[in-house]
């Protein structure tokens, strides 16, 4: 089947952010009492937001209300954006090759508040026709539903579609959708081995993210 779209995760594909949400959730459960775990960042990556404001609540004893946190973590990542946005190399350049091919959409575990936020500073509003956040449907990455809207949102048929993404549960979550995936790293954060399987191609960087490449998964 031909590819009908292309569909962008953004944390850890297009914006280099994984760092920047580890430092506010780690600010805001340790300046609230709470106990912080190395692996914590790596928990929560791909949870949608009423998720991982829970876990922080249940798992790493943050004594605020769900809402608290989310509104700490979101407004001190905002202010960083808003000094230095961190895209990653190439990513408007990506963006800009696949755009000229196939319609695109993003689906991204990011609250609404913050996807709007890059799309702005960035630029990429205008390339994009949809965006879908994990707070917006059921249930976050891994499962399906942010890809799965993302695809209706533009009128795609999923299995028509190309996802690009960098964690183990953004890999799942496409591939769940049935898309073909292709994955790009994250380096911090790497995905396991057994995410990377269900990819139908891994590259280094957003560089080689062409048109050819993606024409060929076809």
């Amino acid at each position: 089947m031909s590819v009908a779209a292309v569909i962008f995760d953004l944390d850890g594909t297009l914006v280099e952010s994984e760092r920047v949400w580890e430092a506010a959730r780690r600010r805001v459960t340790e300046e609230s009492g709470g106990r912080w775990r190395e692996n914590a960042q790596a928990h929560m990556m791909g949870l949608s937001t009423p998720e991982w404001t829970q876990w922080m609540r249940d798992e790493l004893g943050v004594p605020l209300e769900t809402d608290e946190i989310f509104r700490e973590v979101t407004e001190e990542i905002s202010a960083a954006y808003r000094t230095d946005l961190p895209l990653l190399p190439g990513a408007i350049e990506a963006v800009e090759r696949m755009v000229e091919r196939w319609p695109l959409a993003l689906a991204s575990s990011s609250s609404r508040i913050l996807i709007d936020l890059v799309l702005d500073l960035s630029g990429l509003d205008r390339l994009f026709r949809a965006s879908v956040s994990s707070e917006e449907v059921e249930r976050g990455k891994p499962q399906p539903d942010v890809y799965l809207a993302a695809a209706e949102k533009i009128g795609a048929d999923p299995t028509a579609c190309v996802a690009i993404e960098d964690s183990t549960a953004g890999i799942q979550s496409g591939a769940a959708a049935g898309m073909r995936v292709v994955a790009i790293p994250e380096r911090d954060f790497p995905p396991s081995p057994e995410a990377l399987a269900l990819g139908v191609v891994t590259l280094d960087t957003l560089n080689g993210l062409t048109v050819e490449l993606v024409e060929g998964l076809s």
